[in-house]
Protein backbone atom coordinates (compact mmCIF):
# COMPACT_ATOMS: atom_id res chain seq x y z
CA UNK A 1 0.00 0.00 0.00
CA UNK A 2 2.85 2.39 0.84
CA UNK A 3 4.40 1.89 -2.59
CA UNK A 4 1.08 2.57 -4.30
CA UNK A 5 0.69 5.82 -2.33
CA UNK A 6 4.25 6.87 -3.24
CA UNK A 7 3.62 6.14 -6.92
CA UNK A 8 0.37 8.10 -6.86
CA UNK A 9 2.02 11.11 -5.20
CA UNK A 10 4.94 10.93 -7.60
CA UNK A 11 2.68 10.81 -10.66
CA UNK A 12 0.60 13.71 -9.34
CA UNK A 13 3.72 15.81 -8.88
CA UNK A 14 5.04 14.80 -12.26
CA UNK A 15 1.88 15.81 -14.09
CA UNK A 16 1.64 19.08 -12.20
CA UNK A 17 5.22 20.19 -12.55
CA UNK A 18 6.58 18.31 -15.55
CA UNK A 19 9.25 16.66 -13.36
CA UNK A 20 10.34 13.06 -13.48
CA UNK A 21 10.03 10.63 -10.65
CA UNK A 22 13.18 8.76 -9.64
CA UNK A 23 11.44 6.32 -7.32
CA UNK A 24 12.20 2.70 -8.26
CA UNK A 25 9.21 0.83 -9.69
CA UNK A 26 8.86 -2.95 -9.86
CA UNK A 27 7.80 -4.19 -13.30
CA UNK A 28 6.65 -7.62 -12.19
CA UNK A 29 5.57 -9.20 -8.94
CA UNK A 30 7.80 -11.47 -6.89
CA UNK A 31 11.06 -11.13 -4.95
CA UNK A 32 13.19 -11.24 -8.10
CA UNK A 33 11.22 -8.59 -10.03
CA UNK A 34 13.12 -5.89 -11.91
CA UNK A 35 13.36 -2.67 -9.96
CA UNK A 36 13.25 0.07 -12.56
CA UNK A 37 14.51 3.60 -12.08
CA UNK A 38 12.46 6.39 -13.64
CA UNK A 39 15.12 9.11 -13.62
CA UNK A 40 17.91 9.08 -16.18
CA UNK A 41 20.05 11.27 -13.88
CA UNK A 42 19.75 8.78 -11.04
CA UNK A 43 20.34 5.82 -13.37
CA UNK A 44 23.59 7.15 -14.81
CA UNK A 45 24.82 8.19 -11.37
CA UNK A 46 24.23 4.66 -10.13
CA UNK A 47 25.89 3.19 -13.21
CA UNK A 48 29.04 5.26 -12.65
CA UNK A 49 29.21 4.21 -9.02
CA UNK A 50 28.61 0.52 -9.71
CA UNK A 51 30.47 0.34 -13.06
CA UNK A 52 27.41 -0.91 -14.91
CA UNK A 53 25.63 -0.35 -18.18
CA UNK A 54 22.37 1.59 -18.34
CA UNK A 55 19.50 -0.29 -19.97
CA UNK A 56 16.91 2.24 -21.18
CA UNK A 57 13.46 0.82 -21.84
CA UNK A 58 11.37 3.45 -23.64
CA UNK A 59 7.76 2.39 -23.41
CA UNK A 60 4.31 3.72 -24.20
CA UNK A 61 1.61 2.81 -21.73
CA UNK A 62 -0.80 2.12 -24.62
CA UNK A 63 1.67 0.05 -26.66
CA UNK A 64 0.70 -3.59 -27.27
CA UNK A 65 4.27 -4.74 -27.87
CA UNK A 66 5.43 -3.06 -24.67
CA UNK A 67 2.98 -5.27 -22.79
CA UNK A 68 4.32 -8.31 -24.61
CA UNK A 69 7.90 -7.26 -23.79
CA UNK A 70 6.96 -6.93 -20.12
CA UNK A 71 5.29 -10.31 -20.03
CA UNK A 72 7.63 -12.44 -22.11
CA UNK A 73 11.06 -10.80 -22.04
CA UNK A 74 11.33 -8.89 -18.79
CA UNK A 75 9.30 -11.64 -17.17
CA UNK A 76 11.97 -14.20 -18.13
CA UNK A 77 14.05 -15.29 -15.13
CA UNK A 78 17.34 -15.48 -17.08
CA UNK A 79 16.87 -11.99 -18.50
CA UNK A 80 16.06 -10.57 -15.07
CA UNK A 81 19.14 -12.22 -13.58
CA UNK A 82 21.41 -10.82 -16.29
CA UNK A 83 20.04 -7.31 -15.83
CA UNK A 84 20.43 -7.56 -12.05
CA UNK A 85 24.07 -8.59 -12.41
CA UNK A 86 25.31 -6.03 -14.95
CA UNK A 87 22.79 -3.27 -15.73
CA UNK A 88 20.97 -0.34 -14.21
CA UNK A 89 17.41 -0.70 -15.54
CA UNK A 90 15.85 2.63 -16.57
CA UNK A 91 12.20 2.68 -17.64
CA UNK A 92 10.67 5.82 -19.14
CA UNK A 93 7.25 6.47 -20.63
CA UNK A 94 8.05 8.23 -23.89
CA UNK A 95 4.86 10.30 -23.63
CA UNK A 96 6.35 11.98 -20.55
CA UNK A 97 9.72 12.70 -22.15
CA UNK A 98 9.32 14.41 -25.54
CA UNK A 99 13.09 14.85 -25.78
CA UNK A 100 13.71 11.10 -25.65
CA UNK A 101 10.61 10.37 -27.70
CA UNK A 102 11.83 12.62 -30.49
CA UNK A 103 15.34 11.20 -30.35
CA UNK A 104 14.30 7.55 -30.63
CA UNK A 105 10.94 7.79 -32.40
CA UNK A 106 12.27 6.02 -35.50
CA UNK A 107 12.69 2.93 -33.35
CA UNK A 108 9.02 2.74 -32.41
CA UNK A 109 7.80 1.38 -29.11
CA UNK A 110 9.17 -0.32 -27.25
CA UNK A 111 12.66 1.05 -27.89
CA UNK A 112 15.67 -0.44 -26.13
CA UNK A 113 18.91 1.51 -25.78
CA UNK A 114 22.02 0.41 -23.89
CA UNK A 115 24.54 3.01 -22.69
CA UNK A 116 27.89 2.94 -20.97
CA UNK A 117 28.03 4.79 -17.68
CA UNK A 118 29.41 7.91 -19.41
CA UNK A 119 26.34 8.19 -21.68
CA UNK A 120 27.76 6.63 -24.87
CA UNK A 121 25.27 4.54 -26.84
CA UNK A 122 26.27 0.91 -27.24
CA UNK A 123 23.18 -0.60 -28.85
CA UNK A 124 19.72 0.44 -30.07
CA UNK A 125 16.91 -1.98 -30.89
CA UNK A 126 13.37 -1.42 -32.09
CA UNK A 127 10.23 -3.15 -30.96
CA UNK A 128 9.67 -6.40 -29.14
CA UNK A 129 12.75 -8.56 -28.59
CA UNK A 130 12.17 -12.19 -27.68
CA UNK A 131 13.89 -13.39 -24.46
CA UNK A 132 16.65 -15.55 -25.95
CA UNK A 133 17.70 -12.91 -28.44
CA UNK A 134 17.64 -10.24 -25.72
CA UNK A 135 19.73 -12.37 -23.38
CA UNK A 136 22.26 -12.94 -26.16
CA UNK A 137 22.50 -9.17 -26.74
CA UNK A 138 23.02 -8.41 -23.04
CA UNK A 139 25.79 -10.99 -22.69
CA UNK A 140 27.52 -9.84 -25.89
CA UNK A 141 27.59 -6.23 -24.67
CA UNK A 142 29.18 -7.34 -21.41
CA UNK A 143 31.86 -9.23 -23.35
CA UNK A 144 32.54 -6.41 -25.84
CA UNK A 145 30.79 -3.05 -25.29
CA UNK A 146 31.74 -1.62 -28.68
CA UNK A 147 29.00 -0.40 -31.00
CA UNK A 148 30.41 -2.48 -33.85
CA UNK A 149 30.12 -5.65 -31.81
CA UNK A 150 26.65 -4.77 -30.55
CA UNK A 151 25.39 -4.19 -34.08
CA UNK A 152 25.63 -7.91 -34.85
CA UNK A 153 25.51 -9.35 -31.35
CA UNK A 154 22.01 -10.75 -31.48
CA UNK A 155 21.89 -11.81 -35.11
CA UNK A 156 20.86 -15.43 -35.09
CA UNK A 157 19.12 -18.03 -37.18
CA UNK A 158 15.45 -17.11 -37.41
CA UNK A 159 13.18 -19.12 -35.18
CA UNK A 160 11.34 -21.94 -36.94
CA UNK A 161 8.09 -20.86 -38.54
CA UNK A 162 5.23 -21.56 -36.14
CA UNK A 163 2.93 -23.87 -38.04
CA UNK A 164 -0.01 -26.21 -37.71
CA UNK A 165 1.52 -28.19 -40.58
CA UNK A 166 4.26 -30.73 -40.11
CA UNK A 167 7.51 -29.73 -41.81
CA UNK A 168 7.22 -32.26 -44.63
CA UNK A 169 3.65 -31.26 -45.50
CA UNK A 170 4.46 -27.56 -45.46
CA UNK A 171 7.48 -28.06 -47.72
CA UNK A 172 5.46 -30.26 -50.10
CA UNK A 173 2.76 -27.57 -50.34
CA UNK A 174 5.40 -24.96 -51.16
CA UNK A 175 7.01 -27.28 -53.73
CA UNK A 176 3.67 -27.93 -55.43
CA UNK A 177 2.98 -24.20 -55.48
CA UNK A 178 6.30 -23.64 -57.26
CA UNK A 179 6.02 -26.63 -59.59
CA UNK A 180 2.48 -25.92 -60.78
CA UNK A 181 3.24 -22.39 -61.94
CA UNK A 182 3.35 -22.07 -65.74
CA UNK A 183 6.47 -19.95 -66.22
CA UNK A 184 5.78 -19.53 -69.94
CA UNK A 185 2.08 -18.66 -70.00
CA UNK A 186 1.28 -17.76 -66.40
CA UNK A 187 -1.35 -19.39 -64.22
CA UNK A 188 -1.35 -23.05 -63.31
CA UNK A 189 0.34 -25.54 -65.63
CA UNK A 190 -2.92 -27.37 -66.30
CA UNK A 191 -5.13 -28.10 -69.28
CA UNK A 192 -7.66 -25.52 -68.10
CA UNK A 193 -6.48 -21.94 -67.73
CA UNK A 194 -8.09 -19.62 -65.19
CA UNK A 195 -6.95 -17.27 -62.48
CA UNK A 196 -6.49 -19.48 -59.43
CA UNK A 197 -7.32 -17.06 -56.62
CA UNK A 198 -5.25 -18.63 -53.83
CA UNK A 199 -2.14 -19.07 -55.98
CA UNK A 200 -2.20 -15.44 -57.11
CA UNK A 201 -3.01 -14.11 -53.66
CA UNK A 202 -0.18 -16.14 -52.16
CA UNK A 203 2.21 -14.67 -54.71
CA UNK A 204 0.94 -11.14 -53.98
CA UNK A 205 1.37 -11.72 -50.25
CA UNK A 206 4.92 -12.98 -50.70
CA UNK A 207 5.72 -10.01 -52.91
CA UNK A 208 4.69 -7.60 -50.15
CA UNK A 209 7.56 -9.04 -48.11
CA UNK A 210 9.98 -7.95 -50.83
CA UNK A 211 10.09 -11.04 -53.04
CA UNK A 212 10.42 -9.65 -56.57
CA UNK A 213 10.14 -13.11 -58.10
CA UNK A 214 6.74 -13.64 -56.54
CA UNK A 215 5.63 -10.21 -57.76
CA UNK A 216 6.64 -11.19 -61.29
CA UNK A 217 4.71 -14.47 -61.04
CA UNK A 218 1.56 -12.72 -59.85
CA UNK A 219 1.74 -10.06 -62.55
CA UNK A 220 2.36 -12.62 -65.30
CA UNK A 221 -0.80 -14.51 -64.34
CA UNK A 222 -2.86 -11.33 -63.86
CA UNK A 223 -1.87 -10.12 -67.33
CA UNK A 224 -2.40 -13.50 -68.99
CA UNK A 225 -5.84 -13.95 -67.40
CA UNK A 226 -7.09 -10.80 -69.07
CA UNK A 227 -7.38 -12.89 -72.24
CA UNK A 228 -10.52 -14.33 -70.61
CA UNK A 229 -12.16 -10.89 -70.38
CA UNK A 230 -15.06 -10.23 -72.72
CA UNK A 231 -13.90 -7.27 -74.87
CA UNK A 232 -17.44 -6.14 -75.66
CA UNK A 233 -19.33 -6.49 -72.38
CA UNK A 234 -16.61 -6.86 -69.80
CA UNK A 235 -16.57 -9.59 -67.18
CA UNK A 236 -14.62 -12.83 -67.32
CA UNK A 237 -15.35 -16.13 -69.01
CA UNK A 238 -15.11 -19.25 -66.87
CA UNK A 239 -11.88 -20.78 -68.21
CA UNK A 240 -9.87 -21.65 -71.33
CA UNK A 241 -9.06 -25.14 -72.60
CA UNK A 242 -6.11 -26.69 -74.49
CA UNK A 243 -3.59 -25.44 -71.93
CA UNK A 244 -3.61 -21.84 -73.14
CA UNK A 245 -5.67 -18.69 -72.64
CA UNK A 246 -7.06 -18.56 -76.18
CA UNK A 247 -9.90 -21.09 -76.07
CA UNK A 248 -12.45 -19.75 -73.59
CA UNK A 249 -15.68 -21.31 -72.46
CA UNK A 250 -18.03 -18.36 -72.56
CA UNK A 251 -20.27 -18.84 -69.54
CA UNK A 252 -19.97 -16.08 -66.96
CA UNK A 253 -20.49 -17.10 -63.37
CA UNK A 254 -21.10 -14.58 -60.59
CA UNK A 255 -18.65 -16.48 -58.41
CA UNK A 256 -15.88 -16.02 -60.98
CA UNK A 257 -16.62 -12.31 -61.34
CA UNK A 258 -16.34 -11.91 -57.57
CA UNK A 259 -13.11 -13.87 -57.27
CA UNK A 260 -11.43 -11.99 -60.10
CA UNK A 261 -12.61 -8.60 -58.85
CA UNK A 262 -11.23 -9.26 -55.37
CA UNK A 263 -7.87 -10.48 -56.69
CA UNK A 264 -7.44 -7.55 -59.08
CA UNK A 265 -8.30 -5.21 -56.19
CA UNK A 266 -5.53 -6.78 -54.10
CA UNK A 267 -3.17 -6.58 -57.06
CA UNK A 268 -3.94 -2.91 -57.65
CA UNK A 269 -3.24 -2.15 -53.99
CA UNK A 270 0.03 -4.12 -54.05
CA UNK A 271 1.47 -3.02 -57.41
CA UNK A 272 -0.38 0.20 -58.30
CA UNK A 273 -0.69 -0.87 -61.94
CA UNK A 274 -3.26 0.79 -64.17
CA UNK A 275 -4.09 -2.46 -65.95
CA UNK A 276 -5.20 -4.08 -62.70
CA UNK A 277 -7.55 -1.18 -61.97
CA UNK A 278 -8.87 -1.43 -65.52
CA UNK A 279 -9.57 -5.13 -65.01
CA UNK A 280 -11.58 -4.33 -61.88
CA UNK A 281 -13.57 -1.71 -63.80
CA UNK A 282 -14.28 -4.18 -66.60
CA UNK A 283 -15.71 -6.69 -64.16
CA UNK A 284 -17.85 -4.03 -62.50
CA UNK A 285 -19.08 -2.87 -65.89
CA UNK A 286 -20.34 -6.37 -66.67
CA UNK A 287 -21.91 -6.89 -63.25
CA UNK A 288 -23.87 -3.65 -63.48
CA UNK A 289 -25.04 -4.28 -67.05
CA UNK A 290 -25.98 -7.96 -66.91
CA UNK A 291 -26.05 -9.47 -63.42
CA UNK A 292 -27.39 -6.65 -61.29
CA UNK A 293 -31.06 -6.92 -60.39
CA UNK A 294 -33.44 -3.96 -59.96
CA UNK A 295 -33.23 -4.33 -56.16
CA UNK A 296 -29.44 -4.08 -56.18
CA UNK A 297 -28.64 -7.74 -55.65
CA UNK A 298 -26.84 -9.91 -58.19
CA UNK A 299 -27.97 -12.79 -60.37
CA UNK A 300 -26.18 -16.11 -60.57
CA UNK A 301 -24.80 -16.60 -64.10
CA UNK A 302 -25.09 -16.02 -67.82
CA UNK A 303 -25.14 -18.81 -70.38
CA UNK A 304 -22.30 -19.49 -72.79
CA UNK A 305 -24.72 -20.14 -75.67
CA UNK A 306 -27.18 -17.83 -77.38
CA UNK A 307 -29.08 -20.96 -78.47
CA UNK A 308 -28.88 -24.11 -76.41
CA UNK A 309 -26.39 -26.58 -77.82
CA UNK A 310 -24.91 -24.22 -80.43
CA UNK A 311 -21.27 -23.25 -79.91
CA UNK A 312 -21.11 -19.48 -79.49
CA UNK A 313 -17.51 -18.56 -80.41
CA UNK A 314 -18.68 -16.63 -83.47
CA UNK A 315 -21.26 -14.76 -81.39
CA UNK A 316 -18.75 -13.66 -78.76
CA UNK A 317 -16.38 -12.45 -81.48
CA UNK A 318 -18.98 -9.77 -82.36
CA UNK A 319 -19.13 -6.27 -80.93
CA UNK A 320 -21.90 -5.01 -78.66
CA UNK A 321 -24.22 -3.80 -81.43
CA UNK A 322 -23.85 -6.98 -83.48
CA UNK A 323 -24.54 -9.20 -80.47
CA UNK A 324 -27.61 -7.27 -79.39
CA UNK A 325 -29.03 -7.59 -82.90
CA UNK A 326 -29.02 -11.37 -82.43
CA UNK A 327 -30.11 -11.44 -78.79
CA UNK A 328 -28.57 -11.93 -75.34
CA UNK A 329 -27.65 -15.27 -73.74
CA UNK A 330 -29.93 -16.25 -70.88
CA UNK A 331 -29.22 -14.93 -67.39
CA UNK A 332 -30.08 -17.11 -64.41
CA UNK A 333 -31.98 -14.64 -62.24
CA UNK A 334 -31.88 -16.54 -58.98
CA UNK A 335 -30.61 -14.39 -56.11
CA UNK A 336 -28.49 -16.63 -53.89
CA UNK A 337 -26.80 -15.58 -50.66
CA UNK A 338 -23.58 -17.34 -51.65
CA UNK A 339 -22.94 -15.43 -54.86
CA UNK A 340 -24.15 -12.15 -53.43
CA UNK A 341 -21.88 -12.48 -50.42
CA UNK A 342 -18.91 -13.11 -52.70
CA UNK A 343 -19.69 -10.08 -54.86
CA UNK A 344 -20.35 -7.84 -51.83
CA UNK A 345 -16.97 -8.80 -50.37
CA UNK A 346 -15.25 -8.10 -53.68
CA UNK A 347 -16.97 -4.71 -54.11
CA UNK A 348 -16.15 -3.70 -50.53
CA UNK A 349 -12.54 -4.81 -50.97
CA UNK A 350 -12.26 -2.79 -54.18
CA UNK A 351 -13.81 0.22 -52.43
CA UNK A 352 -11.38 -0.14 -49.51
CA UNK A 353 -8.31 -0.09 -51.72
CA UNK A 354 -9.49 2.31 -54.44
CA UNK A 355 -11.87 4.71 -52.64
CA UNK A 356 -14.60 3.82 -55.15
CA UNK A 357 -17.66 5.14 -53.31
CA UNK A 358 -20.07 3.83 -55.96
CA UNK A 359 -18.81 0.28 -55.44
CA UNK A 360 -19.29 0.67 -51.70
CA UNK A 361 -22.84 1.92 -52.20
CA UNK A 362 -23.61 -1.14 -54.34
CA UNK A 363 -22.13 -3.47 -51.74
CA UNK A 364 -24.23 -1.92 -48.97
CA UNK A 365 -27.43 -2.11 -51.00
CA UNK A 366 -26.98 -5.77 -51.86
CA UNK A 367 -26.03 -6.64 -48.27
CA UNK A 368 -29.07 -4.93 -46.79
CA UNK A 369 -31.37 -6.78 -49.22
CA UNK A 370 -29.86 -10.15 -48.40
CA UNK A 371 -30.17 -9.42 -44.67
CA UNK A 372 -33.83 -8.49 -45.14
CA UNK A 373 -34.78 -11.41 -47.40
CA UNK A 374 -32.40 -14.33 -46.75
CA UNK A 375 -31.64 -14.22 -43.01
CA UNK A 376 -32.11 -17.19 -40.70
CA UNK A 377 -32.50 -17.00 -36.92
CA UNK A 378 -29.14 -16.92 -35.16
CA UNK A 379 -27.14 -15.04 -37.80
CA UNK A 380 -27.22 -17.50 -40.70
CA UNK A 381 -28.56 -17.26 -44.25
CA UNK A 382 -30.72 -19.31 -46.60
CA UNK A 383 -29.40 -20.01 -50.06
CA UNK A 384 -32.57 -19.02 -51.94
CA UNK A 385 -35.98 -17.67 -51.03
CA UNK A 386 -36.94 -21.19 -49.95
CA UNK A 387 -34.46 -24.03 -49.56
CA UNK A 388 -35.30 -27.68 -50.05
CA UNK A 389 -32.44 -28.66 -47.71
CA UNK A 390 -29.66 -26.98 -45.81
CA UNK A 391 -28.74 -24.51 -44.51
CA UNK A 392 -25.43 -24.49 -46.35
CA UNK A 393 -22.08 -23.35 -45.01
CA UNK A 394 -21.21 -21.44 -48.16
CA UNK A 395 -24.05 -18.94 -47.87
CA UNK A 396 -23.39 -17.88 -44.30
CA UNK A 397 -19.62 -17.95 -44.78
CA UNK A 398 -19.86 -15.71 -47.86
CA UNK A 399 -22.07 -13.25 -46.02
CA UNK A 400 -19.86 -13.29 -42.93
CA UNK A 401 -16.84 -12.43 -45.05
CA UNK A 402 -18.87 -9.77 -46.85
CA UNK A 403 -19.86 -8.13 -43.56
CA UNK A 404 -16.26 -8.09 -42.36
CA UNK A 405 -15.17 -6.48 -45.63
CA UNK A 406 -17.89 -3.84 -45.20
CA UNK A 407 -16.70 -3.13 -41.66
CA UNK A 408 -13.16 -2.60 -42.94
CA UNK A 409 -14.46 -0.30 -45.67
CA UNK A 410 -16.79 1.76 -43.47
CA UNK A 411 -15.84 1.27 -39.78
CA UNK A 412 -19.60 0.91 -39.11
CA UNK A 413 -19.98 -1.51 -36.24
CA UNK A 414 -23.24 -3.03 -37.43
CA UNK A 415 -21.27 -4.92 -40.07
CA UNK A 416 -18.86 -6.35 -37.50
CA UNK A 417 -21.78 -7.40 -35.34
CA UNK A 418 -23.37 -9.18 -38.30
CA UNK A 419 -20.07 -10.82 -39.22
CA UNK A 420 -19.68 -12.16 -35.70
CA UNK A 421 -23.26 -13.48 -35.70
CA UNK A 422 -22.59 -15.31 -38.97
CA UNK A 423 -19.50 -16.91 -37.45
CA UNK A 424 -21.48 -17.99 -34.40
CA UNK A 425 -24.13 -19.56 -36.65
CA UNK A 426 -21.43 -21.48 -38.50
CA UNK A 427 -19.96 -22.77 -35.25
CA UNK A 428 -23.37 -23.89 -34.04
CA UNK A 429 -24.45 -25.64 -37.24
CA UNK A 430 -21.46 -26.88 -39.26
CA UNK A 431 -18.62 -27.72 -36.83
CA UNK A 432 -17.31 -31.26 -36.49
CA UNK A 433 -15.92 -32.56 -33.19
CA UNK A 434 -12.82 -33.89 -34.96
CA UNK A 435 -12.08 -30.57 -36.65
CA UNK A 436 -13.22 -28.83 -39.78
CA UNK A 437 -16.67 -27.75 -40.92
CA UNK A 438 -19.15 -29.60 -43.12
CA UNK A 439 -20.71 -27.97 -46.18
CA UNK A 440 -24.35 -28.39 -45.07
CA UNK A 441 -26.56 -29.19 -42.14
CA UNK A 442 -28.26 -32.38 -43.19
CA UNK A 443 -30.76 -34.71 -41.58
CA UNK A 444 -31.12 -37.15 -44.47
CA UNK A 445 -29.25 -40.39 -45.14
CA UNK A 446 -26.49 -38.71 -47.17
CA UNK A 447 -24.22 -36.88 -44.75
CA UNK A 448 -22.49 -33.64 -45.73
CA UNK A 449 -18.69 -33.62 -45.75
CA UNK A 450 -16.10 -30.87 -45.34
CA UNK A 451 -14.85 -29.10 -48.46
CA UNK A 452 -11.25 -27.95 -48.67
CA UNK A 453 -11.98 -24.61 -50.32
CA UNK A 454 -14.65 -23.71 -47.77
CA UNK A 455 -12.46 -24.58 -44.82
CA UNK A 456 -9.58 -22.54 -46.25
CA UNK A 457 -11.88 -19.56 -46.63
CA UNK A 458 -13.40 -20.11 -43.19
CA UNK A 459 -10.06 -20.38 -41.41
CA UNK A 460 -8.86 -17.07 -42.83
CA UNK A 461 -12.18 -15.36 -42.10
CA UNK A 462 -12.50 -16.62 -38.52
CA UNK A 463 -8.89 -15.81 -37.67
CA UNK A 464 -9.12 -12.21 -38.88
CA UNK A 465 -12.56 -11.80 -37.31
CA UNK A 466 -11.11 -12.97 -33.97
CA UNK A 467 -8.55 -10.15 -34.15
CA UNK A 468 -11.40 -7.64 -34.45
CA UNK A 469 -13.76 -9.17 -31.88
CA UNK A 470 -11.27 -10.60 -29.41
CA UNK A 471 -13.57 -13.61 -28.95
CA UNK A 472 -11.79 -16.93 -28.24
CA UNK A 473 -14.65 -18.80 -29.95
CA UNK A 474 -13.83 -17.17 -33.27
CA UNK A 475 -10.15 -18.03 -32.90
CA UNK A 476 -11.12 -21.60 -32.03
CA UNK A 477 -13.07 -21.82 -35.31
CA UNK A 478 -9.97 -20.90 -37.28
CA UNK A 479 -7.91 -23.46 -35.37
CA UNK A 480 -10.51 -26.16 -35.96
CA UNK A 481 -10.59 -25.58 -39.71
CA UNK A 482 -6.79 -25.46 -39.82
CA UNK A 483 -6.49 -28.66 -37.80
CA UNK A 484 -8.53 -30.50 -40.43
CA UNK A 485 -6.67 -28.89 -43.32
CA UNK A 486 -3.27 -29.73 -41.77
CA UNK A 487 -3.88 -33.47 -42.08
CA UNK A 488 -1.48 -34.47 -44.89
CA UNK A 489 -4.21 -36.58 -46.50
CA UNK A 490 -6.31 -33.42 -46.84
CA UNK A 491 -3.58 -30.84 -47.44
CA UNK A 492 -2.02 -32.84 -50.28
CA UNK A 493 -5.23 -34.09 -51.87
CA UNK A 494 -5.17 -31.56 -54.74
CA UNK A 495 -2.34 -30.67 -57.08
CA UNK A 496 -1.77 -27.41 -55.22
CA UNK A 497 -3.39 -25.70 -52.23
CA UNK A 498 -1.48 -22.47 -51.42
CA UNK A 499 -4.57 -21.26 -49.58
CA UNK A 500 -3.55 -23.63 -46.76
CA UNK A 501 -0.20 -21.83 -46.60
CA UNK A 502 -2.02 -18.50 -46.39
CA UNK A 503 -4.14 -19.91 -43.56
CA UNK A 504 -1.14 -21.22 -41.69
CA UNK A 505 0.89 -18.01 -42.01
CA UNK A 506 -1.98 -15.80 -40.86
CA UNK A 507 -3.05 -18.01 -37.99
CA UNK A 508 0.46 -17.83 -36.55
CA UNK A 509 1.10 -14.11 -36.95
CA UNK A 510 -0.49 -10.84 -35.95
CA UNK A 511 -2.12 -8.68 -38.62
CA UNK A 512 -0.90 -5.17 -39.25
CA UNK A 513 -2.90 -3.19 -36.65
CA UNK A 514 -4.04 0.28 -37.71
CA UNK A 515 -6.25 2.55 -35.61
CA UNK A 516 -7.54 6.07 -36.16
CA UNK A 517 -8.78 8.09 -33.19
CA UNK A 518 -11.04 10.96 -34.11
CA UNK A 519 -14.62 11.91 -34.86
CA UNK A 520 -16.21 10.38 -37.97
CA UNK A 521 -16.99 13.91 -39.19
CA UNK A 522 -13.37 15.06 -38.78
CA UNK A 523 -11.76 15.51 -42.21
CA UNK A 524 -8.29 14.81 -40.82
CA UNK A 525 -9.49 11.51 -39.35
CA UNK A 526 -11.10 10.66 -42.69
CA UNK A 527 -7.79 11.17 -44.51
CA UNK A 528 -5.90 9.03 -42.00
CA UNK A 529 -8.46 6.23 -42.23
CA UNK A 530 -8.44 6.29 -46.05
CA UNK A 531 -4.63 6.11 -46.05
CA UNK A 532 -4.71 3.06 -43.80
CA UNK A 533 -7.34 1.40 -45.98
CA UNK A 534 -5.20 1.83 -49.07
CA UNK A 535 -2.23 -0.04 -47.58
CA UNK A 536 -1.89 -3.18 -49.71
CA UNK A 537 -2.11 -5.90 -47.06
CA UNK A 538 -5.32 -7.90 -46.89
CA UNK A 539 -4.25 -9.30 -43.54
CA UNK A 540 -4.67 -6.14 -41.53
CA UNK A 541 -6.90 -4.89 -38.75
CA UNK A 542 -8.13 -1.39 -39.57
CA UNK A 543 -10.29 0.42 -37.02
CA UNK A 544 -11.69 3.88 -36.48
CA UNK A 545 -12.34 4.89 -32.90
CA UNK A 546 -14.86 7.67 -32.66
CA UNK A 547 -15.18 7.88 -28.89
CA UNK A 548 -18.78 9.02 -29.21
CA UNK A 549 -19.56 5.44 -30.28
CA UNK A 550 -18.08 3.91 -27.13
CA UNK A 551 -15.10 1.56 -26.77
CA UNK A 552 -13.73 -0.41 -29.70
CA UNK A 553 -15.15 -3.94 -30.02
CA UNK A 554 -11.83 -5.46 -28.89
CA UNK A 555 -10.12 -2.80 -26.73
CA UNK A 556 -6.87 -4.73 -26.33
CA UNK A 557 -4.76 -1.56 -26.64
CA UNK A 558 -5.12 1.38 -24.25
CA UNK A 559 -4.58 4.38 -26.50
CA UNK A 560 -3.82 7.87 -25.24
CA UNK A 561 -6.25 10.71 -25.91
CA UNK A 562 -4.74 12.94 -28.59
CA UNK A 563 -5.92 16.53 -28.88
CA UNK A 564 -6.56 16.05 -32.60
CA UNK A 565 -7.19 13.20 -35.00
CA UNK A 566 -4.33 10.72 -34.87
CA UNK A 567 -3.36 7.31 -36.19
CA UNK A 568 -1.52 4.52 -34.43
CA UNK A 569 0.31 1.75 -36.27
CA UNK A 570 1.46 -1.54 -34.74
CA UNK A 571 3.56 -3.84 -36.90
CA UNK A 572 4.65 -7.35 -36.01
CA UNK A 573 6.92 -6.11 -33.21
CA UNK A 574 6.55 -2.36 -32.56
CA UNK A 575 4.07 0.50 -32.32
CA UNK A 576 4.26 4.07 -33.56
CA UNK A 577 3.90 7.40 -31.88
CA UNK A 578 0.63 9.19 -32.63
CA UNK A 579 0.71 9.99 -36.36
CA UNK A 580 -1.06 13.12 -37.56
CA UNK A 581 -0.17 13.26 -41.25
CA UNK A 582 -1.11 10.50 -43.73
CA UNK A 583 2.36 10.43 -45.32
CA UNK A 584 3.92 9.54 -41.98
CA UNK A 585 2.10 6.19 -41.94
CA UNK A 586 4.05 4.93 -44.94
CA UNK A 587 7.25 6.42 -43.50
CA UNK A 588 6.83 4.48 -40.27
CA UNK A 589 6.13 1.22 -42.09
CA UNK A 590 9.13 1.77 -44.35
CA UNK A 591 11.42 2.38 -41.39
CA UNK A 592 10.01 -0.71 -39.66
CA UNK A 593 10.85 -2.84 -42.68
CA UNK A 594 14.37 -1.41 -42.91
CA UNK A 595 15.14 -2.07 -39.25
CA UNK A 596 14.00 -5.70 -39.21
Amino acid sequence: MQILIQRSLCLTALLAAGLFCSMPVAATSGSDAITWLRSDTAAFAQARTQHRFVLLYLEAVWCHWCHVMDEETYGDASVRAEIAAHYVPLRIDQDLRPDLSDRYQDYGWPATVVFTADGSEVAKRQGFIEPQRFLKLLKAIEADPSTESADTADISTPAPHASALDAATREELRKRYRDTFDAKLGGLATAQKYLDRDSVEYAITQSLGGDAGEAAKAQKTLDAARALFDPAWGGVYQYSTYGDWQHPHFEKLATMQAQYLRIYALAFAAFGRVQDAQAAHEIRRYLDAFLKSPNGTFYTSQDADLKDGEHAAAYFALNDTQRLAQGVPRVDKHVYSLQNGQIIEALATWAEFSNDTEALTEARQAAEWIVAHRSLPGGGFRHDEKDAAGPYLGDTLAMGRAFLALYRATAERIWLTRSGAAADFIAANFARAQGGFVSAKTTGPIAAVPRIDENISLARFANLLARYTGKPAHHAMAQSAMRWLADPHIALEEITEPGILLDDDELHSDPLHLTVIGAKADSAAMRLFATMQHLPQWYKRVEWWDKAAGPLPNPDVSYPTPKRAAAFVCTENRCSLPIYEPAQIAEFLKSSAQKK
